[in-house]
């Protein structure tokens, strides 16, 4: 993240005003859209953060992309930010936002990092153990899949980690014969 507390600060006045507004959940789907979208399309995301074109250029590009897509108060929210060059940060503040309407929602993300695909029965599982360990409730598994891991998973929540990986483990094997602790001594 480039600018932590500027995405705070303008994802805080979004939140604020949905809200107020009671438009909270709308405003929410349009942020996971537009993640989405500067995820999906590098042009878009690269054309938010060019210095070269100008502000009412992006503010078309943007009007002409959420026309009849996001609601009103998003729509403003993305012309505010070209008004005032903060175009550029777009990604953080809507992954904040999206943050901000979890905690709100008491929604706990968690992330699922495995070697392999899993089925929605061993998540189911995973979200048992996890509920019954940490005291955490109304779980969202965010499910990733990296063939490093050689298998086991790691999962992170709230600042935490747990890695139960062959990755991890082959490391602290490696460890652990580097020292040489087990050399004979031969006279």
């Amino acid at each position: 993240m480039t600018n932590p507390r500027l995405a705070e600060r303008y994802a805080k006045s979004l939140i604020d005003l949905a809200v107020e507004n009671g438009k909270l959940e709308e405003v929410h789907q349009d942020a996971q859209r537009i993640i989405q979208l500067c995820k999906l399309s590098r042009d878009f995301d690269v054309m938010l953060k060019s210095p070269i074109i100008k502000g009412d250029k992006k503010s078309a590009v943007i009007n002409q992309l959420s026309q009849g897509k996001v609601t009103e108060i998003t729509r403003l929210f993305l012309n505010l930010l070209v008004r005032k060059g903060r175009e550029n940060n777009l990604r953080e503040i809507m992954h904040v936002f999206c943050d901000k309407y979890d905690s709100i929602k008491g929604i706990n993300r968690i992330n699922l990092t495995t070697a392999v695909p899993v089925g929605d029965d061993v998540v189911a599982l995973m979200v048992k153990k996890i509920e019954k360990e940490t005291n955490l409730s109304n779980i969202s598994i965010n499910k990733k899949v990296d063939e490093s891991l050689v298998g086991g998973f790691v999962l992170e929540y709230n600042n935490y980690l747990v890695d139960r990986s062959v990755r991890r483990f082959l490391k602290e094997v490696k460890k652990e014969y580097s020292k040489n602790e087990y050399q004979y001594n031969i006279r």
